[in-house]
């Protein structure tokens, strides 16, 4: 056990009565709400950033779209429109969506048609 620790990383960690306790919200696991509330607040602002990346790709151009304010399963599904409009493949990990190719133009006005709040960043 660490001897400087802070007062918010101390407390009880077992219990006889309930089991485990989370770290972070001190509830029983069974009870636990961070998960919960993990998965109910997206990542990003709402504003979808259009952006056109060459970094660490092998010199290959990706179009990344960030910002965006969707779970996992409506970001795929975006992906998966956008991929398929642009004639691309693609991913979408982390919030963050990518297609292969300079496509930024045209997915920004496909982000535009579907009703996002979309902008070009960049280059």
């Amino acid at each position: 056990m660490r001897k400087n620790a802070s007062a918010g990383e101390t407390g009880l960690v077992y219990s006889t009565d309930t089991g485990r306790m989370c770290p972070a919200c001190r509830q029983p696991l069974a009870a636990c709400l961070c998960k919960a509330l993990a998965k109910a607040v997206p990542a990003g602002d709402g504003t979808a950033r259009v952006t056109r990346e060459k970094q660490g790709r092998g010199g290959k151009t990706v179009t990344v779209v960030r910002g965006l304010a969707l779970d996992a399963e409506a970001l795929g599904a975006l992906g998966k429109r956008l991929r398929s409009a642009c004639g691309a493949g693609g991913t979408a990990k982390d919030g963050v969506l990518e297609v292969q190719g300079d496509h930024a133009d045209k997915v920004l006005t496909l982000l535009l048609a579907e009703g996002f709040k979309a902008k070009r960043a960049g280059g």
